[in-house]
């Protein structure tokens, strides 16, 4: 074989290992038995937006701002080629030079030669940035929606284990225990999607379709933290119970009046003054024990730092709220 034809061999098998090289999609450098580069892919040179000629036959651990100059990483690739090691996904996150901040995977192996003495080490780079984003993401959906399911599951618990079985049928139990957890559950889907929630909204949704045109609502647009939404909502659900068992949305022609304004006390906080008010129902007396409901109003009401009244007046119960805006 002529000396011209074996160059021509040789150039075409080189050619076709750097096309093979860079062909792949993942950045990839060999590096000499020095850690020197010898031969980069395009995809490097685009990943890292680095100049060919910039980086052949710099030292690996050198580039850049010194990334790569991590000395775990420099021990595990100097062991590649005296003790047949490999190194496989050894994570680097760093803020890269003309790139900014990118995590990547690192595996490093000697580069297979005919006769089993090449001292060249290839390495190629995964970006996982993406991946990993998108890992924390799921991860923190996934550790809220346990949180929120443990403090709902907290919610009914609560809810039921209060719920007074005491003179009440199976029936009334269920009706009773299912009504506060839907209005739980509506008042947690407000609270879930919205920083702040209309108070006339959240009145609306408490008395549900037992209001209907029997609900007569007059005030200015306040809007309530979500913190506060369901608490308002067991209080309003609690009050339309009773409503609904005894007073004005027990008869035909009932009807519930709801108004409120806004006050500024001396001391520069200002309340949410509201008063349900019910009229043309039954006759009302002051029950003779406290059940559930109104401890639950009561008991709510000072969670929100705010004030209660309840008033048993012949012509309709009156309830007088005061909650801190």
């Amino acid at each position: 074989m002529m000396l011209e034809d074996l160059y021509r061999l040789l150039k075409s098998g080189h050619v076709q290992a750097q096309g093979v090289v860079d062909t792949m999609t993942q950045p990839i450098v060999v590096l000499d038995q020095n850690f020197c580069v010898s031969t980069a892919n395009n995809a490097f040179i685009r990943t890292f937006k680095v100049e060919r000629d910039d980086i052949l036959g710099e030292n690996f651990f050198s580039l850049g701002d010194g990334q790569w100059d991590i000395t775990e990483l420099k021990n595990l690739i100097a062991s590649v080629i005296p003790k047949a090691a490999a190194v496989i996904g050894f994570e680097v996150k760093h803020d890269f030079p003309m790139i900014g901040p990118r995590t990547f995977l690192v595996d490093a192996r000697r580069l297979i030669h005919p006769d089993d003495n090449s001292t060249n080490i290839l390495v190629l780079f995964d970006d996982i940035t993406v991946r990993r984003r998108h890992d924390a993401e799921m991860e923190f959906i996934l550790s809220e929606t346990r949180h929120r399911m443990n403090n709902l599951f907290a919610v009914v618990r609560s809810i039921a284990m209060q719920t007074s079985i005491e003179d009440r049928t199976a029936r009334d139990y269920r009706e009773t225990l299912l009504g506060r957890l839907e209005t739980t559950f509506r008042a947690q889907e407000i609270a879930a999607t919205n920083d702040a929630a209309d108070f006339e909204d959240i009145v609306r949704l408490a008395v549900g379709e037992l209001g209907g045109d029997r609900l007569l609502c007059n005030g200015p647009a306040v809007e309530l933290e979500s913190a506060k939404v369901l608490s308002v909502s067991l209080i309003f659900h609690e009050l339309t119970t009773n409503a609904a068992k005894y007073g004005a949305f027990s008869v035909p022609g009932g009807e519930v009046h709801v108004e409120w304004k806004l006050q500024a006390e001396p001391q520069g906080q200002t309340y949410l003054s509201c008063e349900w008010r019910e009229v043309n129902g039954p006759p009302v007396k002051p029950p003779e024990r406290k059940g559930y409901g109104t401890k639950l109003i009561k008991g709510t009401s000072a969670q929100l730092h705010g004030e209660v009244e309840l008033i048993y007046a012949p012509a309709g119960l009156s309830a007088l709220l005061k909650i801190p805006v």
